[in-house]
């Protein structure tokens, strides 16, 4: 064990533990490896690994919280000092933030952020520019940069986050897609059939139910096609955020009157959702890499996506999907109408949607590509 180099994965919430759980395995083979967060239920899905990992549990705060903040600062250089980690890896912007600098400050050796998203590009005033700030700080106390994307890195190198190399692995992403796990199998497709219409077309929009996801323009657009196409239907999969970033009145009132829309709230499995559906739709403002578009793809869905970061790196337009402006509710509508009334266009996405998620996103691979790179930066 003492021979192996320390790694330590970084989140700030246990829910974020998932992005590192499949890797056990193969980084406990190499690695004296410890995943560090905040406390949380999330951490259960780390019990089958046993000693494999060890877990450090820092209380952090996912918003601006200057005194829990400096709390934590202070109790992550403590857990450094201690555990002498050859590289400390974060992900999620808290934790970028406040790992590396406590890694800095310890001197580690490795200090690797992964940006999986960039919140500043869509904020304004005062927010973006201490958003701007403390992304720059994360990548000044980092010895190397991952953007999850091109979209990411590009966003990185336009707003002068970092003048340090930028290094997207593979084709993006950080989690990779189990091809088995979505594949339109009997047993799922039975699953399905409890909740396909066969006379209806199913739009379906996975992922929280707030107006930063374009849900307002989403459902606005379903609005227009539903009374143009009665057999369509739309289901939105996903938590509704009240307190954070709520819905209109209008949508929330369209919602709850429409009987063609379905808001189910979230699921524990969402492949058989995506399997009852004829075509997924993603209208978000902004996303790091969305793992729900490598999803749908994999599931063979025609998808409809803004033209932000990731989505429109994984959907190529006419070739697997329709991309269209964000925060437009009539490029949304057009898109759909189309979708909705263009069988052999159906037929053509479709049939490429899983074989360019296959190519790209295959989850060995994208998790190889990790593993090459930490090999590769140890032995610099």
């Amino acid at each position: 064990m003492g021979n192996k180099p320390k790694l330590i994965r970084a989140c700030t919430v246990s829910d974020s533990i998932g992005f590192v759980e499949g890797m056990v395995p193969d980084l406990a083979k190499k690695y004296e490896l410890c995943v560090l967060a905040s406390p949380g239920e999330h951490w259960a899905v780390l019990d089958r690994y046993g000693d494999a990992v060890r877990r450090i549990e820092v209380p952090m705060e996912r918003h601006i919280s200057p005194l829990r903040d400096l709390r934590s600062l202070w109790r992550l250089i403590k857990v450094f000092r201690h555990e002498r980690p050859d590289i400390v890896h974060s992900m999620t912007p808290k934790a970028g933030l406040l790992c590396m600098m406590a890694a800095w400050i310890c001197r580690v050796p490795v200090r690797l952020h992964t940006f999986t998203g960039l919140v500043f590009p869509t904020a304004t005033g005062m927010t973006q520019k201490i958003l701007i700030f403390t992304d720059r700080i994360t990548c000044a106390c980092a010895t190397h940069i991952i953007p999850e994307g091109e979209g990411v890195k590009r966003d990185l190198t336009n707003y002068r986050i970092t003048r340090k190399p930028l290094r997207v692995l593979g084709h993006g992403n950080v989690r990779g897609i189990d091809l088995k796990h979505f594949d339109l199998t009997p047993e799922l497709m039975a699953e399905a059939e409890k909740i396909r219409r066969s006379d209806t077309f199913t739009f379906i929009a996975i992922g929280r139910v707030v107006g930063d996801k374009g849900i307002n323009e989403l459902v606005a657009a379903f609005s227009r096609l539903h009374k143009e196409l009665p057999d369509t239907r739309l289901i939105l999969v996903g938590p509704q955020e009240k307190n954070l970033d709520p819905l209109s009145p209008e949508t929330i009132a369209e919602i709850e009157s429409n009987p063609a829309i379905e808001a189910v709230g979230p699921q524990r499995d969402v492949r058989p959702w995506f399997a009852a559906a004829n075509c997924a739709v993603l209208a978000s403002y902004r996303e790091g890499f969305p793992n729900v578009v490598i999803e749908a793809g994999a599931m063979g869905l025609p998808q409809i996506v803004t033209d932000i970061n990731g989505a429109n790196e994984i959907i190529i337009d006419g070739q697997n999907g329709i991309i269209v402006p964000p925060r437009s509710a009539s490029a949304l509508h057009a898109a759909m109408h189309r979708m909705a009334t263009d069988p052999a266009l159906r037929h053509t996405l479709a049939a490429n949607a899983r074989p360019l998620i296959a190519s790209r996103y295959e989850q060995s691979y994208v998790r190889q590509c990790l593993y090459d790179f930490y090999k590769e930066i140890l032995h610099k």
